[in-house]
């Protein structure tokens, strides 16, 4: 039985965390500026939905991955 350390390793290491922000600015390269919920941060993303200026989206690993509900942001710390 062969194992493969390189996968083990990967499996290990958690999953890109799902964020959600605004679109803030469309570009003609098929990608959009995101202002992140929370703390504000900008992403330049790739937008393969075409999620116009305003939309709140999802994001995950670089990308738009889909709509996401207009509702406030609560951050409550345990």
């Amino acid at each position: 039985m062969s194992t493969n350390l390189y996968k083990r390793l990967l499996s290990l290491l958690p999953d890109d965390p799902v964020q959600t922000g605004a679109v803030s600015a469309v570009y003609a390269d098929g990608t959009a500026q995101v202002t992140l919920d929370g703390a504000g941060g900008l992403l330049r993303v790739r937008n393969p939905l075409l999620q116009p200026n305003g939309a709140r989206v999802y994001l995950q690993g670089g990308a738009i991955t889909g709509p996401a509900p207009d509702l406030p942001y609560v951050l409550i710390e345990v």
